[in-house]
């Protein structure tokens, strides 16, 4: 990789773009550029030292994790790609459909190296067994091949698919990322998401008449002279009907959206067709819909990325929405994204 300077860029950055210029933030900038820059010399190789090959940021919600890491991919002048970690997985699981053979991953990962060097892998988290069982031998292919991971997360590494179904054989992915990455923390007191809010939410709560009058009323006023359509979205043979769409303007109930078995790529293939989305009567979360509640979270984390706006009809304010406990933790991750995502413009 060529020589660069992320942290003189980065510092008129902030400047440009009226940015606290944070210390942490800072670290982690010195500690990417060295990631990025990594040249084996006579005395690395004497040592045996390896070349780290993933750079793993991780730490809590709205710190600036995705900001810094955009900030760097955006300057390397490299063949590089960026993609939602459900995305790339998805990618993974409909190219080993259409294979069908035996070497599925080896066969995967050479087509990556055809066209990357280096990947960027957004709001990493494994939630479910079937992705856990792959990820070893598909790091470790990609390892082999030289191609460099750069990873944003809310999760320690060792904590990753922590109280898993069989995380036992999850361990030697951890082992392997381990042994190659550089590890980083990045630690900052506010989430930047909900500092210094002054743009008025296009939430409403408690769920009561007043609140879906106020929902009515606000979308007669994003649809205004728009003819309604109804769109049927196609996921791997899947029918999921969108009866409520006006030209990229759609409005669903939470339950049409997380009660039915929907999963990332139809979440996915929803946000495609939307720049808008209302959604009603979100409910309190707890151990009894903590399934409802990880559809919600895949699917707020999907339209984030796809730059979605919402506006939502809640049970309670969204500073008090409770958790089931399973999903504690990564469920700040969505409360402030809602925030963000429900700024009026």
């Amino acid at each position: 990789m060529s020589k660069i300077f992320l942290q003189d860029s980065f510092k008129e950055f902030c400047e440009i773009n009226k940015l606290e210029l944070n210390a942490q933030q800072v670290k982690i900038i010195s500690s990417l550029e060295k990631f990025l820059d990594y040249r084996e010399t006579i005395l690395s190789r004497f040592i045996k030292k390896k070349e780290k090959l993933c750079f793993y940021l991780y730490g809590e919600v709205g710190v600036g994790k995705t900001m810094l890491l955009n900030f760097a991919f955006e300057r390397l002048k490299i063949r590089k790609h960026r993609q939602h970690f459900n995305e790339f997985m998805i990618n993974f699981h409909n190219f080993r459909h259409e294979k069908k053979d035996n070497n599925t991953i080896t066969s995967f990962v050479k087509e990556l190296k055809k066209k990357y060097d280096l990947i960027y892998l957004d709001e990493f988290q494994v939630t479910n067994i079937v992705d856990a069982m792959i990820l070893g031998k598909l790091f470790e292919v990609i390892f082999e091949e030289k191609i460099k991971i750069i990873i944003t997360t809310n999760t320690k590494l060792q904590d990753l698919y922590k109280d898993g179904l069989q995380r036992e054989q999850f361990l030697p992915f951890i082992s392997i990322i381990e042994n190659l990455s550089i590890q980083k923390e990045l630690k900052i007191k506010d989430d930047y998401r909900t500092k210094n809010n002054k743009k008025l939410q296009q939430i409403f709560f408690p769920l009561n008449e007043k609140t879906s009058f106020r929902m009515n009323q606000k979308f007669r006023e994003f649809t205004r002279n728009i003819n309604k359509e109804s769109k049927i979205v196609t996921t791997k043979g899947r029918n999921f009907v969108i009866n409520n769409f006006y030209s990229g303007i759609a409005r669903f109930k939470f339950k049409d959206l997380c009660d039915n078995n929907l999963g990332a790529e139809d979440y996915i293939n929803i946000s495609n067709l939307c720049k808008h989305i209302f959604i009603e009567d979100i409910p309190k979360f707890n151990n009894e819909n903590s399934n409802q509640q990880l559809r919600f979270i895949m699917m707020i984390d999907i339209f984030y990325e796809k730059k979605i706006k919402l506006v939502l009809s809640i049970e309670e304010n969204l500073n008090n929405l409770s958790s089931s406990n399973k999903h504690s933790k990564v469920f700040k991750r969505t409360v402030s994204r809602m925030f963000e995502m429900t700024k009026s413009p």
